[in-house]
């Protein structure tokens, strides 16, 4: 909570008193409802990705759907020594706030899941959603949201987060309960569509996509971002999330192989020890930059690179930095991820490689043609042009609007708000709000 900000104490009394009313307001078929459109909807979106995290799938759709109707982002908690329950609140643009659950460390699992409960039931209240949809990225996030009733649920699977290093026990049962209860299911990439297509009846692939106005400035930037105008050329560059996904062992041997090549690697390091990182002369970590900044970095860049492991955590992945990097008209090489593969490595459009040698190869071959290839970049342009995040969005609201019209002919007599009622309806913990 930011110094300054009041707190509004809500005794357990009023959250039960609050849950009640919900059971009694309108339900849907009556004239209320009659002629609304899906923009008058709110969005609560349950993530395990915070929203100042990195820009990246989640970014791009809510902040257009924001541009519609009030979005709620719903963060995974923050455990303080001595905290009461409460949560605080932020807002981005005009229509998104960001939701912080602050609990208290030590508390234990069900704890944190009553705690939760109670937060959002008191958000509900606090800003009076009404009709809203729930939009899922953590299956987790069931554990406290089951009573509630929105209009359709949207579960929007942009990774297998059952793969990933340090996944709750848990991911695997919560995503086949998800997949019962959504609407609608979109994928984040054409692999995971595949895997995931026979379990949900309206699943939808839709892979990275790419704001190329945004990212096609590094083609005409001129300045360099004062902490790479240093680093000699050929400069090698990679942004995203450092992690469990990353080829540590291929990044080493680039290094000590090639020693005239400087890699620039930008992005918050997670989930493993930085100390495990190879460390040279010529490989520089410059940490996080801001979305806005990346094209200044890419700019200076002579190749990008997708230096990603070969298991079960990036077995489905669609890495957004693939078109990004095409965006602003840089030569890519990668592993051999299934959907790069698919998407850019059989067009030609991306050089794919996953041993050290073959990778090295790939790079000079790259440093040679790609640069000044004019026809590689019409046709990268060609692609980029078919897609946009302007375009995914429109097309996910044109499906969750017809998941809600479906809701609605099969269920008139469903209550069009949260009904927290039974066990599920008596969070009694004390919840504070931090003022807006």
């Amino acid at each position: 909570m930011n110094k300054g900000d009041k707190c509004l104490q809500i005794p357990p009394r009023i959250l039960k008193e609050t849950n009640a009313a919900y059971a009694q307001m309108p339900v849907e078929g009556n004239e209320y409802f009659k002629g609304r459109s899906l923009a008058e909807t709110d969005v609560i979106c349950l993530s395990h990705l915070r929203w100042d995290f990195v820009y990246q799938r989640p970014q791009h759709l809510l902040s257009r759907c924001a541009h519609e109707r009030r979005v709620f982002f719903f963060e995974e908690p923050i455990y303080v020594k001595d905290q009461m329950v409460q949560f605080d609140i932020s807002v981005r643009d005009d229509n998104l706030y960001v939701i912080v659950p602050l609990l208290p460390k030590g508390i234990s699992e069900a704890e944190a899941e009553h705690s939760q409960q109670a937060i959002i039931n008191e958000l509900i209240a606090q800003k009076q959603i009404n009709d809203y949809l729930l939009w899922y990225y953590t299956p987790m996030a069931l554990s406290f949201t089951r009573h509630l009733k929105p209009l359709a649920t949207v579960y929007d699977c942009m990774d297998e987060l059952s793969a990933f290093r340090g996944a709750p026990r848990a991911m695997i049962e919560r995503e086949a309960e998800l997949l019962k209860r959504a609407d609608v299911v979109f994928t984040g990439g054409l692999s995971l569509y595949e895997a995931k297509r026979d379990q949900h009846h309206n699943i939808h692939p839709f892979p990275s996509s790419i704001d190329a106005s945004h990212f096609a400035q590094a083609r005409f930037i001129e300045g360099e971002p004062r902490d790479q105008a240093d680093i000699p050329h050929p400069r090698l560059g990679f942004f995203g999330v450092i992690d469990e996904r990353m080829d540590i062992g291929l990044l080493d041997q680039i290094a000590r192989e090639r020693p005239d090549w400087h890699i620039v690697m930008i992005g918050p390091v997670v989930k493993i020890d930085p100390a495990d990182l190879p460390h040279h002369p010529n490989i520089h970590y410059l940490g996080s930059k801001e979305y806005k900044d990346l094209p200044a970095y890419l700019a200076g860049w002579d190749v990008a690179l997708m230096p990603f492991a070969l298991n079960e955590a990036t077995r489905f992945i669609s890495p957004t930095k693939t078109p990004e990097y095409l965006a602003a008209g840089k030569p890519v090489v990668s592993t051999s991820i299934r959907d790069v593969v698919r998407l850019y490595g059989e067009m030609g459009l991306v050089r794919i490689a996953d041993q050290p040698d073959a990778f090295i190869a790939a790079v000079e071959a790259a440093l040679r043609e790609d640069a000044e290839n004019a026809d590689w970049l019409i046709r990268v342009d060609e692609l980029l042009a078919r897609t946009s995040w302007d375009w995914t969005w429109t097309r996910m609201a044109q499906l969750i609007d017809a998941a809600v019209g479906a809701r609605r002919a099969i269920a008139p007599t469903r209550s069009r708000q949260v009904a927290a009622t039974g066990k599920a309806g008596e969070a009694e913990a004390d919840v504070h709000i931090a003022a807006d």
